[in-house]
């Protein structure tokens, strides 16, 4: 006769104090800009240093003048990211021109410092088809605006990345709203079993849209998430952009090392609306709340830092500021006088003719007639 199983008692509580050790916070720089982790430091040289600040205030920036053009009716569907350049421009200061960025819609400047031309960037605000048409030298994906759909297409880019042999990673963004989505657990998952070179990013900003992050899951952290596709994960101070660089360079090494794909959490905040689609932030975040994170904000914190070191001043921070704005300018120029797209433009675009559904040619000849008048 078989034994009967003894009962297995599990320990709750001592399986979440392990986790909640585990995934502790990594933190070089405190909010006073002050290192606290000084054998984490990267190697980045003064210079490198520096090209980190302008390209986050180059970034402050043109969200607030994004968010006036979109006031202006000069722009179309645009996602604040004040608040994010630590979790945004230090994560992609840390990748190479080869690497594949996946984005999602609030990922609009790296895809800029990735090379993407600033004006593409305003057209593809405003639906414009030649905003998502990436030059070739440029190695991304238009953003995509289904929540977390990117992340089974950054394991599938990692994976051809593996199969040709290239020393380069495939890094997707999500929120941690899109932790809740079957894809972030399926790109995860396919990534680790095959070893694929990804970088799985989630900008933890507490809220996806106006639901608290606390009611999306019952986990203590996004991070753990990665336990269970076996591959590391590790939780970030998403307002320090050097402990963000350094999660994301040894992320890289890993993943060119053929070890595998890793999941980094960046806890951050968006200073502005969830998007300028009448999104009232308000509403569901206490005034409290917005005190607390402004006081951790990522530019003060590293030009404390950079100011410490004798790196930067308010001269050279006002430089960057008017080159910013001028470049603005420009490009929003150049997307102004872009032609306008034209409905046949759309369907030629989308449709390969032969394979046009029903109706489509009636309506194209519909609309080809309007447009030559």
């Amino acid at each position: 006769m078989a034994k009967k199983a003894k009962n297995v008692v599990v320990d709750s509580e001592k399986q979440f104090d392990a986790i909640r050790k585990e995934f502790q916070t990594f933190q070089i720089l405190n909010e006073k800009g002050e290192v606290v982790n000084e054998d984490a430091m990267p190697s980045l040289s003064d210079e490198e240093l520096k090209e980190l600040m302008r390209r986050m205030v180059f970034t402050r920036v043109l969200d607030q003048r994004s968010i006036s053009l979109n006031r202006q009716g000069r722009l179309g569907f645009y996602a604040p990211t004040a608040g994010q350049e630590a979790s945004q421009i230090a994560s992609h200061f840390a990748l190479e021109k080869e690497d594949f960025i996946l984005p999602g819609y609030r990922d609009i400047p790296q895809l800029v410092w990735h090379g993407l031309p600033l004006y593409q960037a305003f057209l593809y605000s405003r639906g414009h088809f030649h905003g998502n048409q990436m030059p070739e030298d440029v190695n991304a994906f238009s953003p995509q605006i289904i929540i977390g759909a990117q992340y089974v297409q950054a394991a599938g880019v990692a994976l051809g990345l593996k199969k040709r042999g290239k020393k380069a990673v495939a890094v997707t963004y999500t929120g941690d709203g899109g932790t809740s989505q079957g894809d972030f657990y399926e790109g995860i998952n396919f990534a680790g079993a095959f070893k694929a070179p990804a970088i799985f990013i989630v900008q933890n900003n507490r809220f996806a849209i106006s639901t608290p992050v606390e009611v999306q899951t019952s986990a203590e952290t996004l991070a753990q998430k990665a336990v269970a596709a076996g591959i590391p994960g590790i939780q970030v101070d998403g307002m320090d952009p050097l402990a963000v660089y350094a999660a994301v360079k040894e992320a890289r090494e890993r993943a060119i090392n053929g070890e595998g794909p890793t999941l980094i959490e960046t806890l951050c905040y968006r200073y502005g609306p969830h998007t300028m689609a009448g999104d009232d932030p308000t509403r569901y975040r206490a005034k409290e709340l917005d005190d607390e994170w402004e006081a951790k904000d990522p530019l003060v914190r590293f030009r404390n830092f950079l100011q410490a070191k004798g790196l930067w001043s308010e001269e050279e921070e006002n430089e960057v500021i008017e080159k910013a704005k001028e470049d603005i300018k420009e490009a929003i120029k150049k997307a102004d006088e872009t032609p306008k797209q034209k409905v046949t433009d759309l369907i030629n675009i989308m449709f390969e003719e032969g394979s046009w559904p029903y109706n489509l040619k009636e309506q194209y000849e519909i609309y080809k007639e309007k447009e030559s008048k």
